[in-house]
């Protein structure tokens, strides 16, 4: 990692009608000050950047040129001339917003093969607005293995809150059509992802954890075969990868334990509602796989509010400094 990347961080605005601009100019005006720790880089359209920095960041200069980056007091910008000007309207749900979205990702990508950046935070996106536009989106880990030229079955969401990281091996998605998918190479890939994710930032020997389909991961068959027929292969493939995993079992008496460095959930509900439970709005979502860190904030795009200067950047601070430790995730 070239040393002029080091700390920085490639910040993408997010959906640019939610309240992503507003919590990313706020976070970077917050970081703006201080010696050390990360170094954000919004990346978006100039003018929902602007709007939002004589708001939340007077006085401090917008820096749109790459050689003047990294000098303290000032908000960096790696500009992306995606959304036309009319169609930033805080609060409205549209497919121009949806494709800067998408835009804004492709550019953070740029950024850190460039060297210019060493990991991506990507503020909210909402899901109808790109869908509108017309591009295939599942969430950020599809468009990361989109964008990276691999599976969508090779880059996993790891959910990072309320002292757990949870990785999900099917994502947003009908129920059934994920418990269909599944199977014991995924289940283990996920495993995987989040053996080599830890690593990156630094748990030693981590101890991974594989939730059951079933209640009790079928109680030896008593509720069904699904388990031994996908969750119990996946973990004894990781195991002769000398990963230290442990289960199944069923998510319940995992999580109670809290003796797991991480977990593999199934399914999407399996796996997000004890992080929203424990931390409705300062999780982070690491899309882990790709080669490259990656993290979006847990929470949504909340149009309801958006405009309105009341968004908590406290998700965008968090994430930022999950990844700000210099951690460059192998495959």
């Amino acid at each position: 990692m070239p040393d002029a990347a080091r700390g920085r961080m490639a910040l993408t605005i997010g959906d640019p009608n939610g309240i992503g601009p507003e919590i990313a100019v706020k976070a970077a005006a917050l970081l703006a000050g201080r010696a050390d720790g990360p170094r954000p880089i919004l990346v978006g359209d100039p003018a929902p950047i602007r709007h939002y920095a004589a708001r939340h960041a007077a006085g401090l200069p917008i820096r749109i040129a790459p050689a003047e980056w990294g000098e303290a007091g000032g908000l960096d910008v790696a500009v992306v001339e995606a959304l036309p000007d009319e169609h930033f309207q805080p609060g409205l749900v549209s497919a121009p917003a949806g494709a800067a979205t998408v835009a804004y990702v492709r550019r953070a990508l740029e950024l850190v093969r460039e060297g210019a950046a060493e990991a991506i935070v990507a503020a909210p996106h909402s899901e109808t607005a790109i869908a509108a536009a017309g591009i295939p989106f599942s969430g950020y880990p599809g468009l990361i293995a989109d964008l990276a030229g691999l599976g969508r079955d090779e880059v996993f969401l790891m959910l990072v809150g309320g002292g757990l990281r949870i990785v999900h091996a099917t994502l947003h998605e009908r129920l059934a059509d994920a418990l269909e998918r599944v199977t014991p190479g995924l289940v283990a890939a996920a495993g995987r992802a989040a053996h080599r994710a830890l690593a990156a930032m630094g748990v030693p020997d981590p101890r991974i954890g594989v939730f059951g389909l079933n209640p009790h991961a079928g109680e030896g068959g008593l509720f069904g075969t699904d388990d031994v027929r996908v969750t119990e292969p996946a973990v004894a493939a990781l195991r002769r990868d000398d990963i230290r995993a442990e289960g199944p079992a069923g998510a319940d008496v995992l999580l109670a334990a809290r003796a797991m460095d991480a977990y593999v959930a199934i399914y999407h509900d399996q796996g997000h509602i004890p992080i929203k439970l424990l931390a409705p709005r300062r999780a982070s979502a690491l899309s882990i796989g790709a080669g490259v860190l990656f993290s979006s904030v847990g929470h949504g795009s909340a149009f309801d509010i958006a405009g309105r200067g009341v968004a908590d950047p406290g998700a965008v601070i968090d994430t930022l400094a999950l990844l700000g430790g210099g951690a460059s995730e192998a495959n």
